[in-house]
């Protein structure tokens, strides 16, 4: 079931991390955005942590991929691809820039695009 914005809302009030406060306040605002705020306003212990090799399987060339979570390094990233996460290991950093591909913050990317267009969600 979606998250209102008014559940979302209530969910940003009990989140003391401003970086995530931040995010959450940015998605809500764009309607297209609104199913990452929904996954990011719940429990930490439910974000995600996705490996790169995982990463490079689901998508393909020149792709904007969004990670309601942590990026690891594990495995290796063979296309060059945008990726949009909540945070990034160091091992994932490396892999990612070695590639030539790059690595942003999900609330970046919404201030860049705030229409969400041609983003994959993982």
């Amino acid at each position: 079931m979606a998250a209102s914005n008014t559940v979302i809302g209530r969910r940003v009030r009990r989140k003391t991390d401003n970086f995530v406060v931040e995010t959450l306040l940015a998605a809500k605002k764009q309607p297209k955005w609104r199913k990452i705020a929904q996954r990011i306003s719940g429990a930490r212990r439910k974000y995600l942590e996705t490996n790169l090799g995982e990463i490079d399987s689901k998508t393909s060339e020149g792709d904007t991929v969004i990670v309601s979570g942590k990026v690891l390094g594990n495995g290796a990233l063979s296309k060059k691809i945008k990726i949009c996460a909540m945070a990034f290991s160091e091992s994932a950093l490396a892999k990612i820039k070695h590639s030539k591909s790059e690595a942003v913050t999900i609330a970046h990317e919404i201030k860049i695009n705030p229409k969400a267009e041609g983003i994959k969600i993982l």
